[in-house]
């Protein structure tokens, strides 16, 4: 009974010394305060990312070679990464490269973030694609065709944009629905990645940019 008592109450003092070191700030460094716009969330990732890219780079030795530069930034073929979308398209990437590294060590899983992603950045065409489902759509887009090149009156009596503009919203919410899971994979890793993004960039001069950091 003394040993199970004693047990307890080691625990409790355990329990009592964490309470006291997370209160006074003993639990790691202070997350770093993210940006609010998103333009300035995406400048902190690219910014975060170009510094990743030039370590690996750097680490690499291919300085002075571009062949060696390009396989060693995007990687070397065949892609292993590929996502179909639903327009038809095929996009692929490669896991080998700096910028694949990059992705990895912001996103944490670089397949399941290039998908989201790609999905993510694809939403508007695959709802633009359905609109050819309907007929009102498919009859403004023969009445444009059917005009003159240069003859803007008639691509505005048209109506194919005014159709358009109506009729969008809605597949663009279709679609939205039926990506629901991608879409908030995307929010999930780009949130981990602004984390990751903020405390590498800590401390740091503002970069100078000689040109842009890749996508």
């Amino acid at each position: 009974m003394n040993g199970a008592r004693a047990r307890v109450a080691g625990r409790s003092v355990v329990a009592a010394v964490l309470t006291v070191l997370l209160a006074g700030g003993c639990s790691g460094p202070p997350q770093p305060p993210l940006p609010t716009s998103e333009t300035a969330r995406s400048e902190l990732i690219k910014a975060a990312q170009q510094v990743l890219v030039d370590r690996c780079m750097t680490a690499r030795g291919t300085a002075g070679q571009p062949a060696s530069q390009e396989e060693a930034l995007f990687g070397t073929d065949p892609a292993e990464l590929e996502v179909t979308l639903a327009t038809g398209y095929t996009v692929r990437t490669h896991t080998d490269g700096c910028l694949a590294q990059a992705h990895r060590h912001l996103y944490g899983d670089q397949a399941r973030w290039f998908r989201a992603e790609v999905t993510v950045n694809n939403l508007r065409p695959e709802a633009q694609a359905r609109l050819k489902d309907d007929p009102r759509y498919r009859a403004a887009l023969a009445r444009r065709a059917a005009c003159p090149e240069e003859d803007t009156r008639c691509a505005r009596e048209s109506g194919l944009d005014d159709v358009r503009a109506r009729l969008e919203p809605a597949r663009l919410a279709e679609v939205r629905a039926a990506h629901r899971e991608d879409i908030a994979t995307y929010e999930r890793l780009r949130d981990r990645a602004l984390h990751r993004a903020a405390r590498l960039l800590a401390g740091r001069p503002a970069p100078s940019r000689k040109g842009p950091a890749p996508s």
